[in-house]
């Protein structure tokens, strides 16, 4: 009975770790408000406190990986959360925009250590197959509720207490975690061989994911051809092609160049980078909106925003089926082209001030968004030998975060900065609309796939993959 009931005490400390990551990035949308008014600051410098998390995320996520492959994935798990609930305690103790925001970053570490190892800790667990798509649809359909959990229970703490509640919430849910998992999760030996850990690839990759950042956010406010926005574009282009140098040269490179010969993977990635972008940038929008120029309380707004969530919960969870009848391809289109309609009914819901426009919109993002999510993770992830599968989780999670934060930050910049940043319906429906280009393209993209026609590719060992790419 002890044997039968510790897998899925496991999987419910791996879906606690997912729940948490999600829960702290809705938590924190639903409080930018209060944050940008009592700590003084404009809404383009607001925005950093979600972009310089999805930048510390993003852009160690590969390296975290890979780290849980070459030490043990628990081990990286439990650190990465303990690491997480003290930044969470010092943004709550935080009383300058400044010390807030490096306080995220370092909550961003943390979460590019929990985020792949809980999700190859999963995988790794389950052969390949109708088990392990199904725990990977918990596994989205826990994110779809953590996101439901963080816009309600973020209204309700910043609503009676402040915003600093919504920090405090991820460290006693953290702790307990980290305290469980030397009890429920396997103390598996490393999957990798060791060897210098590439230090200097996971540095150009953070360093050009911050450049493109900076890049995209200077640019309305500086002009795209000043110097400071045609450096940090030029920079981030220059640390792309050093990465891709420094991983052919590197003998246990933090991304090995073969393992993107993964038709699969590849276009999960391409996808997952535009999902990230179009749901981030309507993320940051319709809480602002709702409370800027709906006069909506904290509270209110997360209610409102609420069915989004169920949507996507109750696609992720009943998502394995559709996905074994129609293919990988025609699914994650079908999840993107539902985005890019209910994107479209926020844009027009938000001119008219119309919540039922707004409700039929927020129900069809939330069910493209997370379907999106739960297709692009069984896809990246099927291909991949064992040994890697921490890369592989790395490299989904990180082209989330990538896409997130350009998302952000382009949304950040068409809503505007100033006393009335975020209060404009026109400024708010811009960057709504512009949320559907990546959407339409990832749709695009999904039906130019081959997996469709058949089932998914089986897995490709690491010595026959190696050997491809020599």
């Amino acid at each position: 009975m002890t044997g039968a009931r510790r897998p899925t005490a496991a999987l419910a400390l791996i879906l606690a770790a997912a729940f948490m990551v999600v829960l702290d990035f809705s938590i924190v949308n639903v409080a930018l408000a209060a944050i940008e008014r009592e700590l003084h600051a404009r809404a383009s410098d607001v925005q950093w406190v979600i972009t310089a998390y999805a930048i510390t995320f993003g852009g160690l996520l590969v390296l975290g990986g890979r780290l849980g492959d070459l030490v043990g994935r628990r081990r990286l798990f439990i650190g990465g959360l303990v690491l997480f609930s003290a930044a969470s305690l010092a943004g709550g103790l935080a009383n300058d925009l400044a010390l807030l925001v490096v306080a995220r970053a370092v909550q961003g570490i943390g979460a590019a250590v929990v985020a792949p190892t809980a999700l190859s800790l999963l995988t790794t667990s389950l052969p390949a197959g109708p088990a392990r798509t199904r725990a990977l649809g918990l596994y989205g359909a826990t994110a779809s509720v953590g996101f439901v959990a963080g816009l309600v229970v973020g209204g309700i703490l910043v609503q009676l207490f402040d915003w600093r509640a919504v920090l405090f919430v991820n460290v006693p849910i953290g702790l307990a975690v980290a305290g469980l998992a030397p009890f429920l999760l396997p103390d598996a030996a490393p999957s990798a061989t060791g060897g210098r850990l590439d230090l200097g690839g996971a540095a150009l990759v953070t360093g050009a994911l911050a450049a493109v950042v900076y890049g995209v956010s200077s640019g309305p406010a500086n002009g795209w051809a000043s110097p400071a926005t045609l450096g940090a574009l030029g920079g981030a282009a220059v640390a792309l092609v050093g990465f891709v140098a420094v991983e052919r040269r590197h003998p246990r490179p933090l991304v090995r160049l073969g393992l993107l010969r993964l038709a699969s993977l590849r276009t999960a990635n391409l996808v997952t980078v535009l999902l990230g972008g179009w749901s981030a940038a309507q993320v940051l929008v319709m809480p602002l909106y709702l409370q800027l120029v709906l006069h909506q309380s904290p509270l209110v707004t997360g209610l409102a925003l609420a069915p989004q969530g169920l949507a996507g919960f109750a696609g992720s969870a009943r998502g394995a089926g559709l996905l074994r009848r129609i293919g990988p391809d025609r699914y994650l289109a079908l999840s993107a082209a539902a985005a890019a309609g209910g994107l479209t009914l926020l844009a027009a819901g938000v001119a008219a001030r119309s919540y039922p426009v707004l409700l039929v919109g927020l129900l069809l993002v939330g069910y493209g968004t997370g379907t999106g999510a739960f297709g692009t993770t069984v896809a990246a992830t099927h291909s991949v030998d064992h040994a890697e599968q921490g890369v592989a989780s790395g490299l989904v999670n990180m082209s989330r975060q990538v896409g997130a934060a350009l998302g952000v930050a382009v949304a950040a910049a068409l809503v505007g900065s100033g006393a009335t940043a975020g209060a404009s319906p026109a400024a708010d429906r811009t960057a709504l609309l512009a949320a559907v280009a990546p959407a339409v393209v990832a749709a695009l993209l999904a039906l130019r796939g081959r997996t469709h026609r058949a089932a998914l590719p089986e897995r490709v060992p690491v010595e026959r993959s190696c050997a491809q790419a020599a």
